[in-house]
């Protein structure tokens, strides 16, 4: 009974939902100022993104355990959170700046502008995020897809201009970069065994 509610796709929305709770609460009383949800929703999409990233990795060191296939399952589901977070993010950013002008002329600053760009990325990733995108857009779709690497990456740099401290950066990117380095090593040698029992084949033919 409890794994058939914990494997239920709505219980898994209901989890990444979490986070928003205190958000709105906070913001409906008046506990939480602009800036304090700001910091808030912008870690959390940070957070689901690298998570979304991770799984991956997760499946090439780990193709025997159950635990990242159940993550794949869910990936779509932590980009889509990523991005809700970072428009809720964004939202807060807008009410707060209030002013048009001021939003025009921080937009001319890398420190924002690199934000924005990054949720322009996330916005198609988002709403591709379905089975009728997938079955639609073929090949193209994980073409597409692959650009969650350089919204990332403009997460990155946003966050840093915006606090100009590294270490929050480092504790959410650097485990993603290991991850990532990992798995590339892993099919690089997994590439290089198979190119080397080819080649003892033919030496032996």
């Amino acid at each position: 009974m409890l794994m058939r509610i914990f494997n239920n796709h709505y219980f898994f929305w209901l989890l990444i939902s979490l986070p928003a709770i205190p958000m709105i609460a906070g913001f409906a009383t008046g506990d939480m100022r602009f800036v304090e949800l700001m910091e808030v929703s912008g870690e959390y999409s940070v957070r689901f993104l690298v998570l979304a990233m991770a799984v991956t990795p997760f499946m090439v060191l780990f193709p025997t355990h159950r635990w990242p296939r159940w993550l794949l399952a869910r990936r779509r589901y932590l980009g889509v959170a990523a991005f809700v977070y970072a428009l809720i993010h964004t939202i807060v950013y807008l009410l707060d700046a209030a002013v048009l002008e001021k939003i025009v002329d921080d937009a001319m600053r890398m420190r924002i502008w690199t934000g924005w760009l990054a949720v322009l990325i996330f916005l198609p990733l988002s709403l591709t995020s379905n089975n009728w995108s997938v079955r639609a857009m073929g090949t193209a779709w994980k073409k597409l897809q692959r650009w969650v690497y350089p919204a990332a990456v403009l997460s990155a740099v946003h966050w840093f201009m915006i606090d100009r401290e590294i270490d929050s950066v480092l504790l959410h990117f650097v485990p993603l970069a290991i991850l990532e380095t990992l798995r590339i090593w892993k099919r690089w040698k997994k590439s290089t065994g198979k190119q080397s029992i080819e080649l003892k084949q033919k030496a032996s033919a």
